[in-house]
């Protein structure tokens, strides 16, 4: 399953991204020199419209029955089995293990993505002093 971007993050990252493509064309038409902030708006351009079409084709998170992963390049991987800790901080989630602690921005999850998110969260068999969905009561 995967856990998508807020459309929000990706309308973004795509506006600034062709508004620094524009900027790096419309210099290019009107400059009739070259300088090294040609390159710089244009490498700009590039960086935010990869980061969109990466986003957009990969999304936030991957969880498999075994493992949660971080769609970045060298993104954390952790085993479900090896978490022991659930922690609510700030609206994110941090996810502990012995080894290793995944965060996660629920800021920059879709709605609808953050509500399986939590169900699958709520699934892991953890004491009640040890995750926010567990019952109080």
């Amino acid at each position: 399953m995967k856990i998508k971007y807020t459309k929000k993050r990706l309308r973004a990252n795509l506006f600034v991204g062709l508004l620094w493509l524009t900027i790096s064309i419309l210099k290019w038409i009107f400059n009739d020199y070259v300088n090294w902030m040609d390159g710089f708006f244009l490498a700009m351009a590039l960086l935010y419209l990869g980061q969109y079409f990466y986003e957009w084709r990969n999304q936030y998170l991957k969880i498999t029955k075994d493992q949660i992963a971080v769609n970045y390049p060298f993104g954390k991987k952790i085993n479900m089995s090896e978490i022991y800790w659930i922690k609510k901080f700030a609206g994110d989630y941090i996810l502990k293990t012995d080894k290793k602690e995944l965060t996660i921005n629920t800021q920059i999850i879709d709605k609808d993505s953050l509500k399986n998110l939590n169900e699958i969260l709520a699934k892991i068999d953890l004491p009640v002093d040890r995750t926010p969905f567990a019952s109080r009561g």
